[in-house]
């Protein structure tokens, strides 16, 4: 494990691994780096990048200076690509596809080229209101301190497959990911909002945005918007994954787009 620090004095956790052109690998909600599918997904990818593999804020080995706001986050990013000592290319899942997002529109030329998988956000005013009503529920469990609940909760509100859901509940790491459930705060702040069509199509970040052909429809519905307001952006669907991408299916995508 290594370390820096963010500007705000927060301690970020990171890994490095392999070779390659930089890749920042951003992760989505209860992900940490040493969780078994995002390691697993980092080692595939270091068979082609120099992955730079953190724990977000709040999560794993980072520390979790309040109160929360994005721009730490976008200042958590900025650390990693200083750590990198070069521009990157960053490839975000999930609410972290929305952080790389908003860092390739926020921070220019020291991101190269972004890639986003499955961006969560409400595809339209209806699903924004229902990703409310279920950021709500999460709040009042998470301050009665029902964590595994409101984990529970919150797989089934993405429209997480059930046998996922069983599979990280039988993983040795499921009490680590019921820990950070309170972090859940800070992926439904990110993912609450409208895509921002208007600010993205100034963004001359070279974009791919890839879905899983089994990911949810409001996913679908989002990559959609994105693409079309993105200018130039490039899109991909993946033929049989869903929220929680085969690394090995993946990674000729992230090749040939990176590279």
């Amino acid at each position: 494990m290594k370390t820096t620090q963010s500007k705000d004095g927060t301690t970020l956790a990171y890994d490095e691994y392999g070779n390659g052109p930089p890749l920042l690998f951003i992760t989505g909600a209860v992900c940490f780096r040493s969780f078994g599918p995002v390691l697993h997904d980092a080692k595939v990818f270091a068979n082609q990048f120099t992955v730079f593999n953190y724990d977000r804020r709040g999560r794993g080995d980072s520390g979790n200076t309040l109160p929360y706001h994005i721009n730490r986050e976008l200042e958590d990013i900025e650390a990693m690509i200083d750590v990198a000592g070069e521009a990157v290319n960053v490839y975000g899942h999930s609410s972290g596809a929305i952080l790389g997002l908003e860092a390739a529109m926020q921070l220019g030329d020291k991101v190269n080229k972004l890639v986003m998988y499955d961006v969560p956000y409400a595809n339209n005013e209806a699903n924004q209101k229902e990703f409310m009503e279920l950021s709500q529920g999460l709040y009042r469990l998470i301050d009665r301190g029902k964590n595994e609940e409101a984990i529970v909760s919150f797989l089934k509100g993405i429209d997480m497959p059930p046998e996922v859901i069983t599979v990280f509940q039988h993983s040795p790491q499921w009490e680590t990911m019921v820990a950070l459930a309170p972090t859940l705060a800070y992926d439904t702040i990110l993912a609450s909002d409208l895509p921002p069509i208007k600010k993205v199509s100034d963004l001359s970040t070279p974009t791919k945005i890839i879905v899983g052909e089994n990911s949810p429809t409001s996913i679908h519905k989002v990559a959609s918007q994105l693409n079309s307001a993105i200018p130039n952006a490039a899109y991909s669907m993946l033929a049989g994954q869903d929220h929680m991408p085969n690394p090995e299916v993946l990674i000729p995508v992230l090749s040939k787009f990176l590279k």
